[in-house]
């Protein structure tokens, strides 16, 4: 007999959830949080609980919750902790925002979904007490120079291939548990959040003369699965860099656009009214790449624009290579072959966990090629993470067409486009890491995965058709 109830109706959630909480006294039994972990996901449904030891799975995604239409599944919060840092004085909070959350923060006071309003959201975060307000986007350009580098590297010395990207989180999860005879073609390097931290407290704080076990290192993004994420014992490279466990972790705290949302109204900020301000120099500069990072397709095409670079040692040509069009919009899987001089690559991108999952199971069995592969658990990529404000059913797709446009507008207007071009990046590494995959970004830039399917218990083939809860069960 499991502890849960009505599992027909609603998605089973842990009490030890990082990431996700129901509040059962407000669930209906809509269905909707079923519909988006069991048909979006294809998490729900794809294990027994009795297999399990009543144990749920989750990737920490956070779709039940954006499908919720009544709270009941609504992200962990963290706000508190992050009210707490900005009221002691003896705390050095740095900030970092990621690149869907300046095209979504809007939706809560009004704007249009897709409004571009970085300066704004910017300028809010120094309103509500941040010390240093740093980007995201540095740390996707980050994880572009390492990934893309790790890419070639593979291509030329015979390493595993297809190579998967390794930036979304819930991916991550979903892999190490239903897919880990992939761990190794997952690129080690971590997801620029986890970058950012990283040279936040390192790089950045010696920069600054600041002493690191005062910095409070808080990510404000769309995605529920960064609260999971931060609290992996791996995710403390700045610690192990300076071998000194009072450092912490190298993310402390993560909230969403939603929680995001709630602090300015919390502190009766009026939004609209706000002055517009400008990241911190150092680690808060962006670039075409990193800003599509949100997108799905976005981090595929930032990888391309800098692989050429690394294969030709020219430019990357602007349309082929910097307007990808193969790779970008809703389309659940896309397909592209890329031109890098006298390199072809075949490359692939799949969003949602379903998508992922079909095309995964083809894979195994079509005997297809691919080089590189980018994978976004969430529906649209991160323009569509479980922590983004809600949007009604309706007009779900729209809202996230309009995102994915907001960053796009975006790229096509920045002076530098591709990751390597950043002045700031260049600084980095002459100045810092030293070369791509050299010791130092190892260190710091770098991760290892767990294979976690132990967890399904004996039965590892679950489906919906053969597993005992769901509503597409079949009895012999």
């Amino acid at each position: 007999m499991s502890q849960f109830e009505f599992i027909d109706k609603r998605v089973p959630i842990a009490l030890d959830n990082p990431a996700i909480i129901h509040d059962i006294s407000k669930c209906k039994n809509c269905t909707l949080c079923r519909r988006a972990c069991a048909d979006t996901m294809s998490v729900l449904d794809y294990y027994d609980l009795e297999s399990t030891g009543d144990v749920p799975m989750c990737i920490h995604c956070g779709q039940c919750t954006s499908a919720c239409p009544f709270d009941s599944m609504h992200a962990r919060s963290e706000l508190h902790l992050v009210k707490e840092a900005i009221a002691d004085p003896n705390k050095i909070v740095v900030i970092q925002t990621a690149p869907a959350v300046r095209v979504a923060l809007g939706e809560g006071f009004g704007y249009e979904p897709g409004s571009f309003l970085e300066g704004k959201m910017v300028g809010a975060l120094r309103a509500l007490g941040a010390d240093y307000v740093v980007d995201t986007n540095f740390g996707a350009d980050l994880t572009i120079m390492e990934e893309a580098s790790e890419l070639v590297k593979r291509l030329q010395t015979g390493g595993p291939i297809p190579q998967f990207t390794s930036c979304c989180p819930a991916w991550v999860r979903f892999a190490e548990i239903y897919f880990p005879e992939l761990l190794p073609q997952i690129s080690s390097t971590r997801s620029c959040i986890a970058m950012e931290a990283a040279v936040a407290k390192t790089y950045f704080a010696e920069a600054k003369g600041l002493n690191p076990k005062q910095i409070v290192s808080i990510s404000v993004n769309p995605c529920t699965a960064k609260k999971a994420e931060t609290k992996r014992p791996e995710q403390n490279a700045a610690a192990r860099y300076y071998n000194d466990e009072e450092i912490g972790m190298d993310t402390d705290i993560s909230i969403t656009t939603r929680e995001f949302i709630q602090w300015i109204k919390d502190e009766n900020l009026d939004f609209e009214s706000i002055e517009e301000s400008k990241f911190d120099e150092l680690i808060g500069q962006e670039t075409g790449a990193s800003i599509i990072f949100g997108n799905t397709g976005g981090v595929m095409e930032a990888a391309m624009r800098t692989a050429y670079k690394l294969v030709t040692g020219q430019e990357p040509p602007p349309v082929a290579l910097t307007h990808l069009e193969d790779v970008r919009g809703m389309q659940g899987v896309k397909e592209a072959t890329v031109e890098l001089g006298d390199l072809t690559l075949k490359v692939a991108v799949a969003h949602g966990g379903k998508n992922i999952r079909d095309f995964l199971n083809d894979l195994k069995t079509s005997g297809k090629h691919y080089d590189f592969i980018e994978m976004m658990a969430c529906p649209g990529g991160c323009i569509g993470g479980g922590g983004q404000p809600r949007t009604k059913l309706p007009q779900a797709v729209k809202t996230k067409e309009a995102r994915i446009a907001g960053l796009y507008d975006a790229d096509a207007n920045y002076e530098f486009r591709s990751s390597f071009e950043s002045p700031e990046i260049k600084a980095i590494y002459k100045n810092f890491l030293g070369e791509p995959l050299a010791h130092k970004p190892h260190e710091l830039l770098h991760t290892t995965y767990v294979d976690r399917s132990e967890i399904l218990g004996v039965r590892k083939d679950v489906v919906p058709e053969t597993c005992p809860t769901s509503p597409k069960f079949k009895k012999d």
